[in-house]
């Protein structure tokens, strides 16, 4: 039939125009910016470990079963990572979009009309003038259009869709990985104020302790009411130490909840210490290789391809734009003549499009595009620098937090010792209560800090992992 020979025509000219000036673009070609990585990392000279990255679990190193259980949850039902999934199929679905263009369209329509008027001539009864009859028309047809793309315009958009469909995978991808870096923290701060609590109580019931021995003494004349109200304000300072941990304990145990898209009364961290956790080695690979392992890098530079990209959408609206179109069917008053090749009808045309003055708006896009662009290029150079420097800090903190913990345990052992001397020469009456207050708080002060140690070296860990970027890798 004429209109398929028509539409097949047209479409093997666009392909053919097409492909005879592929090589056309008016926009410079991606070049990826070169930044030199360190050599080697600077905080690792005692570290004898072979350097490897993170696995993709690599939250099993720290041995909670309850850790791996509410990651599992979070990956499930996170809020804030279904919402980077949907932006991934937005992403994808505009890309699909943005590539149409580089194909004909295609439509087909199909119009039937009847209508009634007047006739003359041989068809009027003799002296009867103007007479009138019923009229059929059918009309099926095909239409093909399809724009020339001389500049490398519609490739280069769908260039600048795809780069940013995959900068919203990598987005998603760091969106995971923070939420599983998120609920790890806030697992072990929970743990945390857990621990603080347990170590308050503790502390409360040696003081109560002290206290009841203070007021035998002073019913036996040996302590005096003086020595008994300074035990009772540590113990009132004590109990009121205990409401405030209770606070942060809920509110952070709340904010957890939230992490893994639960409520509240639904989490339970009634178990578990600091002290069952382990603390994994974490030897990180060479720093050459983290721009591959970070998904939050490889996405800034997927959005400085897309806005370079954009940059020769911009240039080559500047130029004329040739449209192509061509049409073609069947025209019959009667559908048993429909596809008589008598009854067939076509169309071909072009068009040719230069614009002339649209007040500087095309050229005011160059001038954007070129700005966007530069203004993405120094937010991939700062988001490479930071990634490095995230991970020298981290080390920094890793290696730090590790060696205050052994010197606050060792502190308060010390203090320990400290206290049960005391307690024994005070009922010895070698001492008076002071030093029994002194050696009390400094005990209670040196647990309360070695708890806040170790959640600070977990801490450390976990931001080592995310400074590495977790287990990802980009394939």
């Amino acid at each position: 039939m004429k209109s398929q020979l028509c539409a097949r025509a047209v479409r093997g000219c666009a392909l053919a125009a097409l492909g005879a000036l592929g090589a056309c673009s008016v926009g410079p070609a991606y070049q990826r910016p070169q930044i030199p990585s360190p050599p080697q990392w600077q905080d690792t000279s005692d570290n004898q470990a072979p350097a490897v990255w993170p696995s993709a679990d690599w939250w099993h190193g720290f041995g909670s079963e309850k850790l791996d259980e509410l990651i599992a949850e979070a990956q499930r039902s996170n809020d804030d990572l279904a919402v980077a999934i949907a932006r991934v199929e937005e992403a994808d679905a505009q890309a699909r979009i943005a590539g149409a263009p580089l194909l004909p369209s295609l439509d087909f329509t199909a119009n039937a009309t009847r209508q009634r008027g007047p006739i003359s001539g041989a068809g009027a009864s003799a002296g009867a003038g103007v007479g009138r009859a019923t009229f059929n028309t059918f009309n099926p047809a095909l239409t093909a259009s399809y724009e020339l793309d001389f500049w490398g315009r519609n490739r280069a958009l769908r260039a600048s869709a795809r780069a940013t469909a995959i900068a919203s995978h990598y987005d998603k991808e760091t969106v995971a990985l923070t939420v599983v870096s998120s609920v790890a923290t806030s697992y072990f701060q929970a743990l945390e104020f857990r621990d603080r609590l347990d170590v308050a109580r503790q502390n409360l019931v040696n003081g109560q302790k002290v206290l009841r021995g203070l007021q035998l003494q002073q019913t036996a004349g040996i302590a005096t009411a003086l020595d008994v109200a300074q035990q009772e304000t540590t113990v009132a300072l004590l109990d009121a130490a205990i409401p405030p941990l209770q606070e942060q304990f809920r509110q952070i145990v709340n904010a957890l909840a939230v992490l893994i898209g639960k409520t509240p009364e639904s989490i339970d961290v009634d178990t578990g210490t600091l002290n069952s956790l382990k603390s994994p080695l974490v030897a990180p690979g060479l720093p050459s290789q983290l721009l591959s392992r970070r998904p939050d890098v490889a996405e800034s530079e997927q959005q400085l391809i897309s806005a370079n990209a954009d940059i020769t959408v911009a240039r080559a609206a500047l130029f004329p734009s040739i449209q192509l179109t061509a049409g073609g069917g069947y025209e019959s008053s009667a559908l048993r003549s429909l596809i008589n090749p008598a009854s067939s009808v076509w169309a071909l045309s072009a068009g040719l499009t230069q614009p002339i003055f649209h007040g500087g708006a095309l050229r005011g896009q160059v001038v954007f595009s070129n700005a966007h662009y530069a203004e993405l290029l120094s937010t991939y150079h700062k988001t490479v620098i930071s990634a490095f420097s995230n991970v020298e800090n981290a080390l920094v903190a890793a290696r730090q937090t590790k060696e205050q913990q052994i010197r606050q345990q060792k502190a308060v052992d010390t203090a320990r010792r400290a206290f049960q001397y005391a307690q024994t020469q005070m009922s010895a009456g070698t001492v008076n209560i002071l030093n029994v207050l002194n050696t009390e708080n400094a005990l209670f002060s040196a647990q309360d800090e070695l708890v806040q140690v170790q959640y600070l070296h977990l801490q450390s860990l976990v931001d080592l992992f995310t400074a590495l970027g977790g287990g990802w890798q980009q394939g």
